[in-house]
């Protein structure tokens, strides 16, 4: 199937009008997902799964040739919400009858929560470089400008929100400065509009990590130890304190701490499933990313976690702050850090309630 797009006018879900970007782009379904029969009238239709090929326009590396793979679930017709994580998201958030595997956020997307299939499309992909097959610089701009070509191919024409985390968060600004007609609001949880100088210099030894791997030939071990290193910043040393207060013992006549476990389960983890080349340039991404919110015109909420080590509360003050009236802030207490929107379900659930069910949301 091919859908090509010359710039038409179009009405989605009671939305205003919006002029749609002129975008090629090749459709294919996934296999897996055709074969499912029809849902019968009322009922959720089954997730399905796809790919775009666009000529996405890259900031810093010219013209390219990428892929977008989508899933979607959710009533047909239903309002859209595109739901973004970290560089280690992908396009499967929650379990579905189509595909049961847990999904990255499974927890969230589920039967009675605020982003329940039965209640709304949830749309979500995988990140331009997530393959490793792209080893050029990676802008948060250009995700944002994939997702505007996804939407084209898939004709939506606005989402009604945009709920990103971590770097979903940043991918999210870009979209809403970028593309402010394409979604009606934005919720940014541990994502501000730039890097914090010490998450970036933590970055960086991440990166240095993985350099070393490799020419030891040794590139599962390094990418191995950069992700042991990010778990001590995704979460707080008071959560480290009340798991891992044991002493600590000789084991081969070495020292080894209660921790080293858990951390070495979380390194096997994360290499098993993820190219050295999509961690070095998804990483670099967040680095790169920049942006004046004074340009923003979509409405934000912007939530903070108290204690996270990557993007400090104060920073996320400024975004607000910058945002000129069109931003709200919401901050939260957690002992997991970063990682508070994976952990703290029921919260991040009430404030989303509050932001796409609330006195003023759409409907």
């Amino acid at each position: 199937m091919r859908a090509t797009n010359t710039g038409s006018y179009r009405l989605d879900g009671g939305c205003n009008p919006t002029r749609r970007s002129s975008t090629h782009a090749a459709v294919q379904h996934d296999p897996a997902t055709a074969a499912i029969a029809t849902p019968s009238p009322g009922a959720v239709p089954p997730a399905r799964r796809g790919q775009v090929t666009v000529e996405l326009p890259m900031r810093h590396a010219g013209t390219r040739t990428v892929t977008l793979h989508y899933e979607l679930q959710g009533v047909a017709d239903a309002p859209v919400v595109l739901v973004a994580g970290g560089i280690s998201a992908h396009r499967h958030v929650a379990a579905s009858e189509a595909f049961p595997e847990p999904g990255w956020a499974n927890a969230l997307v589920a039967p009675g929560r605020t982003l329940d299939p039965a209640r709304c499309r949830v749309l979500a992909f995988d990140y331009v470089g997530a393959d490793g097959g792209l080893d050029v610089p990676i802008d948060t701009s250009d995700q944002a400008d994939a997702v505007a070509a996804l939407l084209d191919a898939l004709d939506i024409a606005r989402m009604q929100a945009f709920v990103g985390y971590s770097y979903g968060a940043m991918v999210g600004l870009q979209m809403a400065l970028r593309h402010p007609q394409r979604l009606q609001r934005l919720v940014a949880v541990s994502g501000v509009h730039r890097p914090h100088p010490y998450a970036s210099a933590w970055r960086a030894l991440q990166r240095r990590a993985v350099a070393l791997g490799q020419l030891q030939c040794a590139d599962a071990q390094g990418l191995a130890l950069a992700r042991q290193f990010a778990m001590l910043s995704y979460r707080t040393p008071e959560e480290f304190g009340e798991r891992f207060d044991v002493a600590a013992q000789i084991v081969n006549g070495r020292v080894r701490c209660a921790a080293e476990d858990y951390l070495d389960v979380a390194g096997s983890r994360y290499v098993a499933r993820t190219p050295v080349n999509a961690f070095l340039r998804l990483s670099e991404s967040i680095d790169l990313h920049r942006l004046d919110p004074a340009g923003i015109q979509v409405p934000v909420t912007v939530v903070a976690v108290e204690g996270d080590r990557l993007v400090p509360l104060s920073d996320s003050v400024s975004l607000v702050e910058g945002l000129a009236g069109r931003g709200q802030l919401r901050v939260l207490r957690s002992p997991y850090g970063h990682d508070a929107f994976l952990k703290e379900t029921d919260r991040i659930d009430l404030i989303l309630a509050a932001v796409l069910r609330g006195p003023g949301a759409p409907e």
